[in-house]
């Protein structure tokens, strides 16, 4: 295992919040972050990821987590819960499940370690637990891969599955740390790397591999222009890497933006500050994966 040892004091706190069953790197950041010493895993949340594909697919995100830690048994012993499974309605209406819950007893615990809640998909689970515990602001550190490249946004999967989310947790307290597409995109590693860096790794590196190949294929004509056939970005394990060190040359401070119904920013001058993230070091993340999978279940 690891000949070194993270002081205590630098350990933090995580929640992951994932949309693991939408496509094939959701599994990558899991899987990093349960390998990594530093964190200290206070649970897996499934999210749902909208109903292009699939009805419940919060459910089938739910399964991939629990799948993923029986291939890591027993690396893998952490809490997996439902989140929310659809999009919230209204601020009066929403679903506060167990997912939800799990932040608010996490932020409003009197452990003084430093708590960071991340999302690989849609912010939903975040801003239920926030409607219903307004208290929980100032609490934690919400990191969230989501939302087109500033001023102007647009049209991105993740933000699209919840725009009232998105709306509601910019206008919130909450500390908030966004990785919009340009930054997240920067995350690329080929499928021949993954075959020879991941895939040797025990059953779960195996899983991996096979798992992205095999959406690589299935996703095939069904998006003009993506994916590109033997590459993948792996844009969620970004959170990974600003837990790890938080990059202070790869953000500025913004303005929260008003988010219209087709996903564009605007500005009215009111809105709080939020930290944006313009660059992301993708071979300080992509290595330090890799080399977390060779130590743990290398040959």
């Amino acid at each position: 295992m690891y000949k070194f040892n993270v002081p205590k004091e630098k350990q933090v706190r995580v929640i992951v919040d994932t949309d693991a069953k939408n496509e094939a790197d959701d599994q990558y950041a899991i899987v990093h972050a349960l390998l990594t010493p530093k964190f200290n895993i206070k649970g897996i949340v499934a999210s749902h990821f909208g109903t292009r594909r699939t009805r419940t697919s919060m459910e089938e995100s739910y399964e991939e987590c629990v799948k993923l830690l029986d291939l890591m048994e027993p690396t893998g012993k952490v809490d997996v819960l439902r989140g929310a499974k659809e999009a919230i309605v209204s601020e009066r209406e929403y679903e506060f499940s167990e997912g939800a819950r799990r932040i608010v007893d996490e932020a409003l615990s009197d452990d003084p370690s430093k708590l960071f809640v991340v999302f690989l998909g849609p912010i939903t689970n975040l801003a239920c637990a926030y409607l219903h515990n307004p208290e929980i602001a100032g609490k934690l550190t919400a990191i969230w891969i989501g939302g087109a490249p500033y001023p102007e946004g647009g049209s991105e999967f993740n933000l699209s599955n919840d725009i009232e989310a998105a709306r509601i947790i910019m206008k919130s307290d909450i500390e908030l740390w966004q990785v919009p597409t340009n930054a997240f995109s920067r995350i690329v590693t080929s499928l021949a790397e993954l075959q020879d860096k991941v895939y040797p790794c025990g059953k779960v590196g195996k899983y991996l591999f096979e798992q992205m190949v095999e959406f690589n294929t299935a996703i095939v004509g069904h998006y003009e222009g993506w994916p590109h056939g033997e590459s993948w970005t792996l844009g969620d394990s970004a959170v990974i890497g600003l837990m790890l060190d938080p990059h202070d040359y790869a953000w500025t401070m913004r303005e929260a933006p008003l988010i219209d119904e087709d996903m564009k920013y605007h500005f009215d001058g009111n809105g709080r500050q939020i930290r944006v993230y313009h660059d992301i070091d993708s071979r300080f993340i992509l290595e330090d994966m890799f080399a977390k999978l060779k130590i743990n279940y290398g040959s």
